[in-house]
């Protein structure tokens, strides 16, 4: 390990200052805590019960870590430099998620990203003063890439069939193990089988590894001693292999774009160094990849010892040439490298070459494995992923859209934002076409939507006063001095900007790293003293003051919500094996006494009312299913299920009108939604034929505006979906279903515009005569034609007598009912 970054005076004084035993248990504590978080699907924020209690886990668990920090450095803590005004400043992070509140769409996701935001803040101020004593710094390091490296041999493990083995590693404290399996380590989608290790998802799976990649090397050309150099230079191959079996194309188009941002930052001989390194290692990944990849198909399907061992060799002895070669290396290239050009490294713009000349590499390599015979070396999948990396690809062209309908929502919640989670309740809103995406695949974008440009002018000046700090620093350093804070630096860069394409942040685990890599780069930065004003003991103990009582806020907190989380889950759980209401009810209930607007409670809670009165008729249950639901949606006005379940109560109620205005009222909210418009328009018709028969004139020409409105929502849907590039998938269907064109067709005939009505029903006419609907429709399209005075479709008529003879009657009731 080399010396820490800047000022010489105070590194020395903190290698020699004695650290307590309080603060290594601290930091004990501390990497606990990094062990733990991942394997909880990496602390994603899934917006759902089973989901929600680690999140809830992990800000309990770092509240606790923080008030340890806090009575240690209770007396210690002061406000001399601007690396003590970043630890005032990053409780602003945390602030802005709370405002947003006011007007959030969604309180239920809003307040799991506060929980969220403030345990980053709690990990930032932790590490940023952990991190500046030297000997905790090397520890923590240490820590982050055992953790790293582990991660990557348990998805390898998972990959190569020995699910069970990988299962019990984790399984004590895991609860995403289920009989003896980690969940979707390894999934299928088209492409085929893709690595997700912990996140479930490939394309952070792909970021963690890009992340780790550049750290491994990092750690490789650092390293002094020999076991050092084996383990990281053997490391290389596992990662470059799994990254591989991600499948993920946003990971091979990023990797480049950060190796290169990496490369502008080292010495030509550190550059040379991790060329060679990377090289040698990608070209041992890309020999065995296609093996591996074979054998761990077979494994996933039939666990074969055989067939392990034989990908285990290849995984392995791969590795260990890399791993002598990498020692070699380091031990005989890299001091004559250095040697050679020592005096280079000390003029001006001289690395730049190296870097200049990698882009130039990178394009000849993607080229070669994109445009030419040399990706046949690749697996099948892997190399039909890289045929489709072009701007004109579904996902490139879904991505631009996101971004679009993000500023959308920008607009309309500008200075405040939507609140955490505003995308995902929000986006059916404002979206281009039905695609289903809860997440807006770029971080910054997503950040921006939920806080409003207040928030995000906060959230971007905070760290990127850190880079331009750490960056600053760097320009004016001494050749020997900046190895600490890089390793962070990498951390951070690498998933930041990564996360320009994905929702790696939404994996709060990810931001986890990210916060630590910028607590790394803030211990090290030129720390500027600040006017003593700032040391007065009346700020200090008030930001200790706030610190402690929010935090002891959010201790509380947490646990009331784990134990709501708790009694939901178990209620969810009793839904799929209990008879028994009071069984069933009574965790509802607890659940929603701590958090009334919790969506998967109130529609558990309600539909169980609901169900109960359909048997007993007791309105006592179906008012006590309207409080629920009544309540829920004043804090959740965008779920859509609950609204849904608002409707059925209303129809169990028997007042169809207000089940109907809750699809009308609330149609907007779910412009590509056709089960929406569907049952909108069904319900239309049937209280329009209904208000006709009672000779209710006001109420029939209502609902008929009503039902018509939407059709024509639905028309105008389906001409603009022609307008996407033909690269680009519509999403969900979106059409003019058979069931659509019967309703409108029907309100088109109770409002008199009979001709009209005849060509909409005869939109949605299969030749399926079998199915009801279809006869349901042909009735009333030869209805209409005859109202209309047109003549019979006769084919269509044939066709429909010889189905069933009784429609001939049937069209005749049709023709005669007065509308």
């Amino acid at each position: 390990m080399s010396k820490p970054v800047y000022g010489k005076n105070a590194v020395q004084s903190r290698n020699v200052e004695k650290i307590s035993s309080y603060i290594w248990a601290l930091a004990i504590g501390f990497i606990v805590f990094l062990v733990w978080a991942p394997f909880q699907v990496g602390l994603f924020n899934g917006q759902q019960i089973d989901f929600e209690k680690p999140i809830y886990l992990s800000s309990l668990l770092s509240s606790l870590l923080l008030l340890v920090w806090v009575g240690l450095y209770f007396s210690k803590f002061k406000l001399e430099g601007q690396r003590d005004a970043l630890a005032v400043a990053s409780l602003l992070l945390p602030a802005t998620y709370a405002l947003s509140l006011i007007g959030a769409a969604s309180h239920y996701m809003a307040m799991n990203l506060l929980f969220i935001q403030s345990m980053y803040v709690a990990i930032f101020i932790i590490a940023l003063y952990l991190l500046q004593q030297k000997q905790l710094n090397v520890v923590i390091q240490n820590a982050i890439l055992a953790i790293a490296y582990f991660i990557v041999g348990f998805g390898l493990l998972n990959w190569l069939g020995s699910w069970k083995f990988a299962g019990g590693l984790v399984g004590w404290f895991s609860n995403t193990v289920g009989n003896g399996k980690y969940l979707d380590a390894v999934m299928t989608d088209s492409n085929g089988l893709r690595l997700t290790s912990i996140f479930q998802y490939a394309n952070t799976y792909a970021a963690f590894l890009m992340a780790f990649l550049f750290v491994a090397v990092y750690a490789l050309i650092r390293s002094k001693k020999w076991y050092g150099m084996l383990t990281h230079s053997f490391m290389l191959v596992p990662i470059i292999v799994s990254l591989l079996l991600t499948l993920s194309r946003g990971g091979l188009v990023m990797l480049p774009v950060v190796f290169i941002l990496l490369l502008l930052f080292l010495k030509p001989a550190q550059q040379i160094l991790w060329i060679i390194h990377l090289a040698l290692s990608g070209l041992a990944a890309l020999l065995v990849t296609n093996p591996l990849t074979t054998l761990g198909t077979e494994l996933n399907t039939t666990y074969s010892s055989s067939s392990a061992l034989k990908a285990w060799a290849y995984l392995l002895g791969a590795s260990a040439v890399v791993a002598a070669l990498g020692w070699v290396i380091q031990r005989f290239v890299a001091p004559w490298l250095h040697g050679k050009l020592g005096g280079s490294e000390t003029r001006k713009f001289t690395g730049l070459w190296i870097p200049l000349g990698s882009v130039v590499a990178v394009a000849v390599v993607a080229f070669l494995l994109i445009g030419t015979g040399l990706k046949s070396i690749l697996p099948d999948n892997i190399e039909s992923r890289l045929e489709n990396i072009n701007f004109k690809q579904h996902s490139v062209l879904e991505r631009f859209t996101f971004y679009k309908d993000a500023m959308k929502v920008v607009k309309d919640y500008p200075v405040l934002g939507s609140g955490g989670g505003g995308w995902s309740a929000l986006y059916e809103e404002y979206q281009n076409n039905p695609y289903v995406s809860r997440q807006v695949h770029n971080f910054f974008l997503q950040y921006l939507i939920e806080v409003g440009i207040v928030g995000f002018i906060v959230f971007m000046g905070f760290i990127g006063y850190i880079f331009y700090k750490y960056i600053r620093a760097y320009l004016k350093r001494d050749k020997d001095e900046f190895n600490n804070g890089f390793f962070f630096y990498i951390i951070a860069l690498s998933i930041l900007v990564h996360s320009l394409l994905d929702f790696n942040m939404s994996y709060a685990f990810m931001g986890i790293l990210v916060f630590i890599g910028l607590a790394g780069m803030g211990a090290v930065m030129d720390n500027k003293p600040l006017r003593q004003s700032w040391n007065k003991a009346g700020i200090r103990m008030g930001y200790m003051a706030v610190l402690t009582i929010g935090t002891i806020f959010l201790l509380f907190l947490s646990s009331s919500y784990i134990g709501s989380s708790n009694a939901a889950l178990k209620g969810k759980n009793l839904v799929a094996v209990s008879t028994s209401y009071e069984e069933i009810k009574t965790p509802l209930v607890k659940a929603l006494d701590a958090r009334p607007y919790h969506p998967e409670a109130a529609l558990y809670l309600s539909s169980l009312d609901m169900q109960v009165f359909k048997q007993t008729q007791d309105a006592q249950y179906l008012d006590e299913a309207s409080n629920v639901l009544t309540r829920a949606l004043k804090d959740e006005p965008y779920n859509k299920n609950l609204l849904t379940q608002l409707a059925s109560y209303y129809d169990l109620k028997g007042q169809p009108d207000m089940a109907l205005a809750v699809y009308s009222d609330n149609a907007y909210k779910f412009n590509w939604d056709i089960t929406w418009y569907e049952s909108l328009i069904n319900r239309a018709q049937t209280l329009a034929a209904v208000a006709s028969e009672q000779k209710d004139e006001a109420k029939k020409q209502e609902y008929i505006a009503t039902g018509l409105a939407a059709y024509k929502h639905v028309v105008d849907g389906v001409e603009h979906l022609k307008t996407l590039p033909p690269e680009q998938m519509q999403g969900r269907p979106f059409s003019v279903t058979p069931a659509i064109a019967l309703n409108a067709g029907k309100l088109k005939v109770i409002s008199g515009q009979n001709d009209v009505a005849a060509a909409t029903l005869k939109l949605g006419l299969t030749e399926d005569y079998s199915d009801t609907t279809n006869r349901e429709l042909a009735r009333w399209y030869l209805a209409a034609l005859k109202k209309a005075g047109a003549a019979v479709d006769q084919p269509v008529y044939d066709k429909l007598v010889a189905a069933d003879p009784a429609e001939a009657a049937a069209i005749e009731a049709v023709v005669n009912t007065q509308y």
